[in-house]
């Protein structure tokens, strides 16, 4: 198989093959982005946000195409998928209309004579290395902060996302992005690494595995490079005393299965009160089980197949390691029979540190239940991970909340809901689920040269 593949997940069957780049091709895509940025940067700041614009409305006008593409690399229910081109129009089109707010200057308040004011201006050619569990929406928040900003991009996606790859680059093309401001590549780890350390590239993004994000981040720290990277998360769902337990349950099983539980964002870990132990089991169990699995492409499908057969023999192996040492499977927790990627909607309870469920981030539709008996247990349990990207917690008691808020050790906490990204909020985490933030200001703010400008 050729490096860079759409693999039907539903099948196993290889649908199509595409070449990875060879060294010269990657070398001149580097070239033409350092060329353009020249240009682009200087283009009017009305200009470049028509551009997203325009980049918004072809993705609303091309939804269903789109969202079949994802559908067919990755398995993505197709309801889902459409989901995700709406939130990616949307990121382009905030971008768009909040960029003439977002770049204005900023007057300091200084103490010594004159004025001064701090410059929001792009710093150059940038690489974004993309996942295939949300392929449009995580380029979305990479892509439109810095194409305002009047960055350029390249854009490696995941192997298996090529179709997808080609198609948003054929939107960004027909949307007028001049020649070089954004370019696709196929390009191998190998010429990754080669890219990061040219001069002409001024920074580096990576959403992707807590491995990947070493290998990134090392290479960024050795050729000074900046860098974002979006990991791994084992989401923490906290349900206090004082929680509407009807509406934790509902939201912990939309948050856990949605895209077959792959999301860093997925509440990966439900920790439950003792109080509310039996009625949350019970109102969860009834929610999980409507998560059937199914064809993809039907609208009526809630839970599709994983995105590769490696991924859910992966997470069958952490499924019998836990249950082979003592965990209770409440529902699911075997590998169906036929073809296709699937794996069922699984609750587990009773692991303990000794399994790798505890430890490992479980990414796929296995939700895993910890019962504790205070505030404190639960913040402790929460926070004995090595991740730190979103949370949850489900309490009516304003003042628990708040307590609870102040001592997780994540980047983000929703309170009653999960955390669902929108355009105008910061993403990302602490520890080993990355550095730095996407969305929002924030986001544009990580690959800007916040220039100063002083007046006498």
């Amino acid at each position: 198989m050729k490096k860079y593949a759409t693999v039907d997940p539903t099948s196993g069957n290889v649908v199509q093959e595409f070449d990875s780049m060879t060294d010269a091709e990657v070398t001149a895509s580097l070239t033409r982005s350092h060329a353009a940025y020249r240009s682009w940067h200087t283009k009017d700041l009305a200009e470049r946000c028509a551009l997203l614009q325009r980049i918004a409305d072809l993705h609303r006008q091309h939804s269903i195409d789109l969202a079949k593409l994802m559908t067919l690399e990755m398995g993505k229910p197709i309801t889902q998928a459409k989901a995700e081109v709406e939130l990616s129009a949307a990121i382009y089109e905030y971008y768009a209309t909040s960029g003439q707010q977002l770049l204005a200057d900023e007057e300091l308040d200084i103490a010594g004579a004159g004025r001064a004011i701090v410059r929001t201006a792009p710093i150059g050619p940038l690489l974004g290395v993309m996942p295939w569990n949300f392929p449009y929406y995580q380029m979305a928040r990479f892509v439109a902060p810095n194409l305002l900003l009047g960055n350029t991009i390249l854009l490696k996606h995941a192997s298996n996302c090529p179709q997808q790859a080609l198609r948003i680059a054929e939107i960004i093309d027909a949307a007028g992005a001049p020649e070089g401001v954004y370019q696709n590549l196929f390009a191998t780890s190998g010429q990754v690494a080669d890219i990061i350390a040219s001069p002409k590239l001024q920074g580096v993004s990576l959403t992707g595995s807590e491995r990947a994000g070493s290998a990134i981040g090392a290479l960024a720290g050795q050729y000074l490079k900046k860098c974002v990277l979006e990991l791994g998360g084992s989401d923490p769902f906290l349900v206090l005393p004082a929680a509407d337990i009807d509406k934790a349950a509902s939201a912990a099983a939309a948050g856990r299965f949605g895209n077959a539980g792959q999301a860093c964002t997925s509440p990966k870990r439900l920790i439950i009160d003792s109080s509310n132990w039996d009625k949350f089991l019970e109102a969860f169990l009834a929610k999980a089980a409507e998560w059937q699995t199914g064809d993809p492409m039907s609208e009526d499908t809630r839970l599709g197949p994983m995105s590769t057969a490696q991924a859910r023999a992966e997470l069958a192996e952490q499924v019998d390691d836990a249950v082979s040492k003592g965990a209770t499977v409440h529902l699911g927790g075997a590998v169906p029979e036929g073809r296709g990627a699937y794996y069922p909607a699984t609750v587990l309870s009773g692991v303990t540190p000794e399994m790798r469920a505890y430890r490992e981030e479980l990414f796929g539709p296995v939700a895993i239940l910890y019962r504790v008996d205070s505030v404190d247990e639960a913040i402790t349990l929460a926070n004995d991970s090595p991740y730190g990207l979103g949370s949850a917690v489900f309490t009516d008691d304003q003042k628990q909340a708040a307590y609870v808020t102040d001592r997780l050790e994540v980047g983000m906490v929703g309170i009653n809901t999960t955390i669902k990204s929108a355009p105008d909020l910061p993403f990302g985490g602490v520890k080993a689920s990355g550095i730095g933030r996407e969305l929002g200001k924030f986001g544009l703010n990580e690959f800007a040269n916040k220039k100063l400008i002083r007046i006498i």
